[in-house]
């Protein structure tokens, strides 16, 4: 008897995600009939505090998140998905102060202009700016390793916000 009741609900349950229709644990909204290619185009560092490397490193981290989140293929140009942009802010602020007037907290913030193109529906291209940040004690020097610890932790929230807002629908 137990043995036709797991049956029975595997079954239901088996139906139950197949009438919702394509689902994804991502969030992607792809309708990959159409669309299966996306291109990330080199994402220039305009901004005027130059740190080396970091634009690379962000248009590497979009492309990872891309091809780890979707199905697509990843192609250098005539892509079904086109995003581009440039690095356009880099910089640290102090946020609280000491009663000496030094900086107790400081901010590194950046900044990504973003221009997205869906070629099979156009109506989802947008251009926006995504910016996120990294609190620090200021007593410490953003160098080194925890820079880098820093700058990961700002392009993994900033590419997952250029991907609910170009592939998710939410």
């Amino acid at each position: 008897m137990s043995r036709i009741f797991s049956v029975l609900v595997c079954l239901v349950v088996a139906i139950s995600l197949q009438s919702c229709g394509p689902y994804s644990f991502t969030g992607a909204d792809i309708n990959y009939n159409t669309t299966k290619t996306v291109q990330v185009n080199y994402f220039q560092n305009n901004a005027p505090i130059v740190e080396p490397g970091i634009n690379r490193d962000f248009t590497q981290k979009l492309q990872d998140l891309l091809l780890n989140q979707t199905s697509l293929d990843l192609v250098n140009n005539n892509g079904d998905l086109v995003y581009e942009g440039e690095i356009t802010q880099y910089y640290i602020s102090p946020i609280t102060a000491t009663s000496n007037s030094t900086a107790a907290q400081n901010r590194l913030t950046i900044s990504v202009s973003v221009r997205f193109y869906n070629t099979k529906e156009p109506l989802k291209d947008f251009e926006q700016s995504f910016s996120f940040y990294f609190d620090y004690d200021g007593q410490t020097q953003l160098t080194g390793s925890k820079l880098d610890a820093a700058i990961d932790i700002i392009f993994e929230r900033i590419t997952q916000d250029i991907f609910n807002k170009s592939l998710a629908n939410w």
